[in-house]
């Protein structure tokens, strides 16, 4: 039976997503009408799904300590993301503008499938901690349409996989057709976004390094932004510059500007994205 439900369209330096408030858990999605919201021709338009829910109220957010509300992120094929860089900015600026939670006195703790993470308002909009990173050294291979040879990449992992391939000009970045999906060898298990980087002449001014940067999210296609890419990105950079490298990073993405700052918290290492987050209209859509 057709039902029809509210929704807002909010982005995050045009990452965009089709936000479906839901409290209370009882909005049931199959991945075909995640796809169909998302269908930038047949729906409404998105490069993802926040589904607003209390943690109580579904089953992953059961795991949530210390967060009412739980992201659940859905890729515009209808596919489960454990993390969204962009999109829990987003999920944070409807919270807030909803009345539901508020980022100012206190930060806000939100439950995702990659943990808790925390986010607090910023001189560009949100910050949120995406918590300690990994580094993957294994070798890997990126095939992309318009580099000619494969190049390697480096895994990061910030609560999702990314693989990040520097590349030495922004002619080639331009260059990249991302319209075909990057092929990875050997493939990661869960596969991976894949980012494209070239850093600035000079990469460091003033103690903030700098990069460009292009994307292509696993079970979108290329997106004008990946908060998650972004940081991985600067991770990579400041991996291969060495022990002298900044925590500072701008990076440069074809939907804005983004940052990054790596700081200590106890024994570890985190690392913190902080950019824009706009809600664009608010309707109502039938789903079949």
């Amino acid at each position: 039976m057709p039902q029809t439900i509210a929704f807002t369209k909010g982005h995050g330096t045009g990452n965009d997503f089709v936000i479906l408030p839901d409290p209370d858990g009882e909005l049931e999605l199959s991945d075909d009408q995640v796809a169909v919201l998302c269908d930038r021709r047949f729906g409404i338009g998105a490069d993802g799904v926040l589904r607003v829910v209390r943690a109580t109220a579904i089953p992953e957010g059961m795991t949530a300590d210390g967060a009412e509300w739980f992201m659940d992120y859905r890729n515009a094929d209808g596919s489960k993301a454990e993390m969204c860089g962009n999109g829990i900015r987003v999920f944070a600026r409807y919270l807030a503008d909803a009345g539901w939670a508020s980022l100012d006195d206190a930060p806000l703790a939100i439950g995702t499938r990659a943990g808790v993470k925390i986010v607090t308002r910023s001189d560009l909009g949100f910050e949120v901690d995406l918590g300690p990173w990994l580094v993957d050294d294994a070798d890997v291979l990126v095939r992309a349409r318009g580099v000619g040879a494969p190049r390697p990449g480096l895994g990061i992992d910030v609560g999702n996989p990314h693989v990040v391939v520097a590349l030495p000009d922004t002619d080639e970045l331009d260059g990249l057709d991302l319209a075909a999906e990057p092929q990875l060898h050997p493939v990661p298990p869960h596969g991976a976004n894949v980012e494209f980087v070239v850093p600035s002449d000079p990469l460091v001014r003033n103690g903030v390094g700098s990069i460009r940067m292009r994307v292509f999210e696993r079970g979108v296609g290329e997106t004008m932004s990946c908060g998650t890419g972004v940081a991985a990105a600067a991770l990579a950079v400041r991996h291969w510059a060495g022990p002298a490298a900044p925590d500072h990073w701008t990076v440069d993405v074809p939907g804005g500007t983004l940052e990054v700052r790596t700081i200590e918290v106890g024994a570890e290492h985190h690392v913190l994205l902080s950019g824009p987050a706009t809600l664009v209209y608010s309707g109502e859509v039938t789903l079949t």
